[in-house]
């Protein structure tokens, strides 16, 4: 069993590694953010592909459980399974759900990381995440649900000499932004 990232929707960016096991592998079970060309340039002609996405703003959306099930049934076939996500494979998935699974039903696993989209994105753009005189760190966050949000995170993160980098966040932006702003965020 590989869980492997493909990176950050760039075909080019997936690692050689990851790029090995597509070719070998007997099913793979691939994400929304996978870039399709991966799958058709190089997984083999009868590997079984099966699109396991989520995409809860949308509707799409294969319930981690049944993601665990087929990950079970086919390595328990003895078939080469590819879990293949985008961006890395640990950073805001649910890698652990699935290497649980593993680990109960006594299957070895192999990890390859991915580059994820804060990497791809700071690369695109020039933007670095951490420049001297700029940031002192960078904070990889989630804000798919603003309920729990706090007054003071909103300050926090207002204030933090921090790079913030916000994932599945997309609905949120003119909320994240403005709330920002209303905080005290310096704009420069």
């Amino acid at each position: 069993m590989i869980l492997a990232g493909a990176g950050p929707g760039d075909p080019d960016l997936i690692s050689l590694k990851a790029l090995k096991y597509l070719k070998i592998a007997d099913v793979i079970l691939t994400d929304r953010l996978v870039s399709p060309v991966l799958i058709e340039e190089y997984a083999r002609q009868d590997a079984e592909v099966i699109y396991v996405g989520k995409q809860c703003s949308k509707g799409i959306h294969t319930p981690q459980k049944d993601i665990n099930e087929l990950i079970l049934e086919f390595a328990l076939l003895g078939k080469l399974v590819l879990r293949l996500k985008g961006g890395d494979v640990s950073l805001f998935s649910n890698v652990l759900d699935e290497l649980n699974i593993l680990i109960e039903n006594g299957i070895s696993y192999e990890i390859i990381p991915g580059i994820s989209a804060a990497f791809g994105a700071a690369a695109y753009t020039g933007i670095p995440l951490t420049a001297r005189e700029y940031s002192r760190g960078v904070r990889f966050l989630t804000l798919y649900d603003l309920k729990n949000v706090t007054e003071n995170q909103w300050k926090d993160w207002a204030k933090t000499e921090d790079t913030l980098v916000f994932y599945m966040s997309g609905q949120r932006l003119n909320t994240l932004s403005n709330q920002l702003l209303i905080n005290g965020i310096d704009k420069k």
